[in-house]
């Protein structure tokens, strides 16, 4: 696989709510604090979008796309001045993979998906996203078009086996967001640091890449340099830059967190997780493994992890 994919993988990412609504007058809805990561696409209409914590309000048009990944209390209005009502007492009767009408509907249609992020480690994803990642329309997003049109079909006209054909459809939509996000970071449009913004350089991408691929090998500096086509000098300073992190810090943390997820799924005794992580000594894994995880292996795998794999946290707003 290839490290997104890997990533979303490990965090088990699951949409457990597709659907959407739709709005006809002035209307204004306020969304409590939610787990895990919201994306959305307007389908016909306008909207504001507010975030708490984030000062200036978001404006949605027709064919823009949204992702909210920090789970922040947010706003979704046709005018912020007006007095909100709480979603829960439009939704919480709502029929699951439909679309939901408020004031009659006619005016504003939003399809998307929710999704809970099950692994242990969620901020690996949400902690290098901003809490607003906004695309535009006129991004070059003809796949994720095709996508929200697919959704709104099955929403508008269900048929047998549609509920499935939505949550695939979301999730579809939440990756090709991610790409999409990536692919602007790569034309330089918006500065991040990180695992995921790395990704859009080719040259780190494939060092990234071949410490997914093969965990256990002894990579080091050289042989991650020569994958990414540098000199080990500046493959060095440039991973820092764009990563954030180290090479080896890199593969050290991506270890633990494979470490973490066969303790608590596999089963398998210590010894062998670390020998298939390339640890030749338990107790240097164990070590390596307290330093990034807070905790011992035995702990861990107990459930008394406290998780300190970090890779950034962005406070901005992005663009795309």
């Amino acid at each position: 696989m290839d490290p997104l994919s890997d990533v979303l993988s490990l965090l088990k990412l699951r949409n457990y709510v597709s659907g959407g609504f739709e709005a006809g007058g002035d209307w204004s809805l306020s969304f409590r604090k939610h787990e895990g990561i919201k994306f959305y696409a307007v389908v016909s209409g306008e909207c504001w979008l507010s975030v708490d914590g984030v000062p200036e309000p978001v404006y949605l048009a027709s064919g823009d796309c949204f992702m909210l990944p920090r789970g922040r209390p947010f706003r979704l209005a046709s005018d912020l001045r007006l007095m909100s009502v709480d979603s829960m007492t439009i939704f919480a009767t709502a029929k699951a993979g439909g679309i939901t009408p408020l004031n009659g509907g006619g005016n504003f249609l939003s399809v998307g998906g929710h999704f809970a992020l099950t692994g242990d480690h969620a901020g690996i994803l949400s902690g290098v996203l901003p809490p607003i990642v906004h695309i535009r329309d006129e991004s070059d997003k003809a796949v994720l078009r095709w996508c929200v049109e697919r959704m709104r079909q099955e929403l508008r006209e269900p048929q047998p086996g549609g509920f499935l054909v939505a949550q695939q459809l979301a999730t579809m939509m939440l990756v090709q967001g991610l790409r999409l996000h990536l692919t602007e970071a790569a034309k330089g449009a918006k500065a991040g640091v990180g695992w995921l913004f790395a990704l859009a350089d080719k040259r780190m991408a494939a060092a990234i890449t071949a410490m997914h691929d093969d965990p256990s090998r002894r990579w080091t500096l050289q042989s991650l340099a020569e994958r990414a086509g540098m000199s080990r000098t500046v493959f060095t300073l440039k991973f820092k830059k764009t990563v954030g992190v180290s090479p080896m810090d890199y593969l050290t943390r991506w270890r633990m967190l494979l470490a973490g997820d066969r303790l608590t799924n596999s089963g398998a005794p210590v010894s062998s997780i670390a020998q298939s992580l390339g640890y030749e000594s338990e107790s240097a894994f164990s070590t390596a493994f307290k330093r990034v995880m807070g905790c011992s292996p035995r702990q861990y795998s107990r459930g008394h992890g406290a998780v300190a794999a970090s890779y950034g946290d962005r406070e901005t707003t992005v663009t795309a």
